[in-house]
């Protein structure tokens, strides 16, 4: 389960309710959900948690810049997601807002839902910002819980276990907020437990997700979110491993294609295709300089990260990158088989009003150097009206198969799945 490439985050569900009856009063409300703690079924669960701990204690874990010092990384138990979640439900975004005690979120480029993932939020992903999470509860009891035993997960029996409670909530119909619910819950999981609480440095990490009428209890199984499985050089708008996945699977990658990425950033898309499509070919390109330094980067890290895999050689990745021009690209006219690559939004790259030359002149030059007939490209973006007035003025070239809409870090976005028609490309004046 650890290996599926289009989910962010893994929980075990302790249990589930579909329509679960709220209080009008808040701390009625409140209270039910303190007295839900002991008639839940924790056993079978933590049974679940503990195999996964026993499964991953062997793992080397990524550091994390900006949070405690490396020797307490190491003596962290595992079972907690150490990067919280780092999806927003665009209805979850009202609750942080209404809710003082949540951080805001710190970067919207890489926080959209993945499709079919469930999600939660509570404790933004980006970096440091994870003590935002329940800070009504850390001050009742965390001076006690940094004192709890350090020793590995399998002895959990012997030492007192650290824990947290993330709440996920949606929906206006809800007298309380999501730290509210948090900080009762997760001081009715401490008393039924005997758990010590810990914001930062726990080996449990309980999850409360209510959506509407719709309560999910659950215990997290990822240390951090899988999306950032390949990246470590991240820039201004770094695209989610498991969205990149989701686009590279859409256009239905085959043996011996030659995939393109013409704006690929710090090449999420590229080294995402090259890791789980190995028999195409991945060519990446950006116009900026540290977009391709810092991609350069992360094809290092991936190669370093297979060597140690095996501990023999790497045998490298179908994967080169290079500095161009989106308009002016250095590839033969009908020389690719597919392109797939996050457009600019226009917010924190360039800006709208540019958008509307570069879109045309972008499909324009995608369609010449794609492979008329089979050729397919994927793109996301969230200027949708400026995309449909795009592909209205390339119609002859470019024929919509397919949309799907995503939420990119609380951004209402589009993957378009686009087809070649046969007609061929006017051919680019040569110099």
């Amino acid at each position: 389960v650890h290996r599926l490439r289009s989910v962010d985050n893994l929980f075990v569900v302790v249990q589930e309710f579909k329509d679960y009856q709220f209080k009008e009063n808040k701390e009625d409300a409140l209270k039910d959900l303190e007295d839900l703690v002991k008639k839940l079924p924790w056993t079978d669960p933590l049974k679940v948690w503990e195999l996964n701990n026993s499964l991953k204690k062997k793992k080397t874990k990524r550091k994390k810049p900006n949070l405690q010092s490396p020797a307490s990384r190491e003596k962290l138990s595992d079972g907690g997601e150490e990067g919280g979640a780092d999806q927003n439900n665009s209805n979850d975004q009202e609750d942080c807002a209404q809710n003082p005690v949540a951080v805001e979120p710190a970067g919207g480029q890489d926080t959209e839902n993945a499709p079919g993932v469930t999600c939660r939020n509570g404790v933004e992903e980006e970096e440091d910002n994870e003590h935002s999470d329940v800070k009504a509860e850390v001050q009742a009891s965390s001076e006690s819980g940094t004192k709890a035993g350090e020793g590995q997960t399998g002895e959990a029996e012997a030492k007192v276990l650290r824990f947290r409670v993330t709440c996920n909530r949606a929906g206006d119909k809800h007298s309380f907020t999501s730290n509210e619910a948090a900080r009762d819950f997760g001081g009715a999981v401490q008393e039924h437990f005997q758990w010590k609480a810990d914001m930062t440095n726990f080996d449990v990490e309980v999850l409360l997700n209510i959506h509407s009428n719709e309560v999910v209890v659950g215990i997290a199984l990822t240390e951090e979110s899988l999306h950032r499985r390949n990246i470590t050089h991240f820039g201004p708008t770094t695209l989610r491993s498991t969205l990149a996945y989701g686009m590279l699977r859409l256009c239905d990658p085959q043996p011996t294609d030659i995939i393109v990425d013409p704006m690929c950033g710090t090449g999420a898309i590229p080294i995402e295709g090259a890791a789980e499509w190995p028999y195409c070919y991945h060519i990446a390109g950006d116009n900026s300089p540290q977009a391709v330094k810092r991609a350069a980067n992360n094809i290092c890290s991936l190669l370093r990260k297979n060597e140690s895999k095996d501990s023999s050689p790497a045998p490298g990745v179908p994967l080169d990158i290079i500095q161009w021009d989106i308009c002016n690209l250095p590839l033969r006219t009908g020389s690719v088989d597919v392109v797939v690559t996050d457009m600019p939004f226009g917010k924190r790259i360039g800006s709208k009003k540019k958008n509307w030359d570069l879109y045309p002149a972008c499909l324009m030059e995608m369609g010449r150097i794609c492979t008329p007939g089979t050729g397919r490209a994927v793109l996301l973006t969230q200027d949708k009206k400026c995309f449909a007035k795009a592909l209205s003025r390339v119609g002859h070239i470019w024929r919509r198969a397919q949309t799907v809409w995503v939420n990119v870090g609380g951004l209402h976005a589009a993957v378009y799945l686009l087809r070649r028609t046969w007609e061929t490309a006017e051919e680019r004046p040569s110099f």
